[in-house]
C-alpha cells in the first residue's frame, strides 16, 4: 500500500488529532494561522485553540494579490505563477509559526487550507447565456504547502460545496452548528469580513425553529474599498473616519433598492458584486457625481449600508421579540463604530464578546478550516441537502500528500 495512505489511515483513526486552519480573506491583510486539538468529529467534535496568530502580508504581496483577486480580465501568466507562489509563501508562513510556537512539524496531523478566494459567481450574477452553475476558484496551491511543510494539507473545500448545488459560501453553518448551538440560548454568530455573513441557531429545545445562514451583502468590503481609494489606509480604523461624516441617504436608498437586497433566501456573493463600479453605478442613478459627495460622508454611507442589510436580514429571518443573543467575529467586529450602528438597529437584541464562545473572534474563520479538515480525514462529513433532492453526508476539499 502506498505509505502515504497508510499514514493517513492512521490520522483517520486518531480520537485526538492536531489540526491546523488557514484563512485569508478578501481584505488582504494576511493569513491567520489557527493550531487546534480536535477531538472526535461530527455533532461530537469538541476543538480546543492552542495557538493564534495573523502572519501579515507584505505590501507587495497585497499588490500581487490584488492583481488577480476579483477582477474580470487576468493576465494568465500572473495568474499561474500566483497560484504556485502563494502556496510557498503560505507554506513559509506556517513553517515560521510552527518555530515560534517551537512545535515541530511532524507533531502536526494535517492543515485546512482555505486558500485566496479570486472569484466568486453565484449563477444568480451569470449572463443569461451561460449555463446555470455556482462556480468558485480559489488558489494557493496545496501541494506546494504540504510539500514546504511535510505536513498532509486538505485544500479547495469549496468545490465539492458547488459540485452538490451549494454556493460555495457561506461553508461556516456547517461547523458552527456543531461548537456553537446551545441548548436554551437563541444565537446569531455574526461574521463581519469583506461580506458579512450570520448563522442563526435556535435553541436545541425550540425543536420547531430551523438553523438559517446567509451572506447579507458587504461586510467591510465597500468600506475598505473606499477608505483605500480616498484616504490610501487599508480601513477605517474603529470606525473613526465614517463617524465623522453623514450619511447620504438619497445614495443610500438607491444603493438599498439594489435587486441583490430583495430576496430571502439563502444565498452568497463577493467582492465581485459589490465594488466601487457598484456605488458608482448607484451615485450615477441617484444623480450624484463623485465630486457630489465629501471622503468621509462616503465612508459613512457605506457603512450604514453595512449596518442596514446586516440588520434588515435578521429582522426578516428572526421571529420578532425573540430573546437572541448576537456574537460578532471577523474584522468588522472591531470596528466600534460599524457595530454602534448594528446594535441600534437590533435594539432587542443582546451583543456578547464572541471570546465567551471559547474561541478567539479573529481566529473564528480559521477554526472552522481546520473543523471541515478534521472531518475531512475522520470523520462521517456533513449533511447537506443537495441538488439532487436528497440530504447526504458530504466530505469537503482536496488531499495533498507530502510525498
Amino acid at each position: 500500500m502506498n505509505p502515504s495512505i497508510k499514514k493517513l489511515a492512521r490520522i483517520a483513526e486518531k480520537k485526538t488529532r492536531t489540526v491546523i486552519g488557514l484563512m485569508s480573506g478578501t481584505s488582504l491583510d494576511g493569513l491567520d494561522i489557527a493550531l487546534c486539538e480536535i477531538e472526535g468529529s461530527g455533532p461530537e467534535t469538541e476543538v480546543s485553540l492552542l495557538n493564534f496568530i495573523t502572519k501579515p502580508y507584505q505590501k507587495k504581496d497585497r499588490e500581487k494579490l490584488r492583481k488577480v483577486t476579483s477582477v474580470e480580465q487576468i493576465s494568465l501568466k500572473d495568474l499561474c505563477y500566483i497560484h504556485t507562489w502563494l502556496g510557498q509563501l503560505h507554506a513559509d508562513m506556517i513553517v515560521e509559526a510552527l518555530f515560534e510556537w517551537d512545535i515541530k512539524p511532524e507533531k502536526v496531523d494535517c492543515i485546512g487550507s482555505h486558500g485566496q478566494t479570486i472569484y466568486h459567481l453565484p449563477n444568480r450574477d451569470l449572463n443569461g447565456d451561460e449555463t446555470p452553475l455556482n462556480s468558485t476558484l480559489q488558489i494557493g496551491d496545496g501541494d506546494h504547502i504540504a510539500v514546504n511543510t511535510g505536513i498532509l494539507t486538505i485544500s479547495d473545500f469549496r468545490q465539492k460545496h458547488t459540485a452538490f448545488g451549494g454556493e460555495g459560501a457561506p461553508m461556516a453553518p456547517l461547523v458552527d452548528e456543531w461548537l456553537f448551538r446551545d441548548k436554551n440560548e437563541h444565537r446569531v454568530l455574526l461574521n463581519i469580513g469583506g461580506i458579512a455573513n450570520y448563522t442563526f441557531m435556535p435553541a436545541r429545545e425550540a425543536k420547531e425553529m430551523k438553523k438559517f445562514s446567509t451572506d447579507t451583502g458587504p461586510g467591510n468590503t465597500l468600506i475598505d474599498a473606499v477608505v483605500k481609494s480616498k484616504f490610501d489606509k487599508p480601513f477605517d480604523r474603529g470606525g473613526k473616519i465614517a463617524a465623522s461624516g453623514n450619511v447620504i441617504k438619497p445614495l443610500l436608498n438607491k444603493m438599498l433598492e439594489d435587486s441583490w437586497f430583495q430576496s430571502d433566501e439563502e444565498k452568497s456573493t463577493g467582492p465581485e458584486y459589490f465594488n466601487l463600479n457598484w456605488i458608482k453605478e448607484k451615485e450615477n442613478q441617484a444623480g450624484f457625481s463623485g465630486s457630489d459627495i465629501s471622503d468621509k460622508d462616503m465612508v459613512a454611507t457605506v457603512t450604514e449600508l453595512t449596518a442596514r442589510t446586516v440588520a434588515q436580514n435578521l429582522q426578516n429571518h428572526i421571529p420578532a421579540n425573540l430573546p437572541v443573543v448576537i456574537y460578532p467575529s471577523g474584522g468588522g467586529a472591531h470596528n466600534g463604530f460599524l457595530m454602534e450602528r448594528i446594535s441600534h438597529y437590533l435594539d432587542q437584541a443582546e451583543l456578547r464578546e464572541f471570546s465567551e464562545l471559547g474561541i478567539s473572534p479573529d481566529a473564528k474563520e480559521a477554526v472552522i478550516f481546520a473543523v471541515l479538515a478534521n472531518e475531512t480525514v475522520g470523520g462521517y462529513g456533513f449533511n447537506f441537502s443537495t441538488k439532487y433532492g436528497s440530504d447526504q453526508n458530504i466530505h469537503f476539499g482536496k488531499i495533498s500528500f507530502p510525498v
